[in-house]
């Protein structure tokens, strides 16, 4: 079933019309029928009975519409937290360097970024052995020229 069906159902639910629940929804009343009867149809069950003047809850749907706000309080809340941490940058951060770069460069840019970040913990790999990104568990290198594996992705940061 979609979300967005679900939805519906939970507004059918609240306002015991379809009509009303598209409305609050800003959805076509047609819209909202169509996405009751898919979810319906998803459960094997009618969640509602409905006359030409009124409509309310069936027994599978006094079942099944509580747990479903519960769902998707779950969800949205999920949405919210995962949006959140968007906004923090925390985490362990693992850099490579080349000795050279790691040396005589990059340390007052890593020094400026974790006083910027604190939540962020740092490893760096200072080496100029070639990096394999999965066996080494590097999130990013930093290196002089041009990368010479065709699968990574590079870009000039500085001259």
């Amino acid at each position: 079933m979609l979300l967005e069906d679900l939805q519906v159902v939970l507004k059918v639910a609240e306002f015991r019309s379809i009509t009303a629940a598209a409305t609050s929804l800003n959805m076509r009343t047609a819209t909202a029928s169509a996405a009751l009867k898919r979810a319906e149809k998803a459960l094997g069950a009618e969640l509602f009975v409905r006359t030409t003047r009124q409509l309310r809850l069936s027994n599978a749907g006094e079942r099944y519409i509580p747990q479903c706000e519960q769902a998707l309080t779950m969800l949205e809340q999920a949405q919210r937290n995962m949006k959140d941490g968007l906004d923090t940058v925390d985490g362990e951060l693992r850099i490579a360097l080349s000795s050279d770069l790691g040396r005589n460069f990059a340390q007052p840019w890593l020094d400026e970024f974790m006083d910027t970040h604190p939540k962020v913990s740092l490893k760096a790999n200072i080496s100029d052995s070639n990096i394999d990104f999965y066996r080494d568990s590097v999130d990013i290198a930093l290196r002089y020229g041009s990368p010479s594996d065709a699968s990574l992705y590079g870009f000039k940061i500085c001259n």
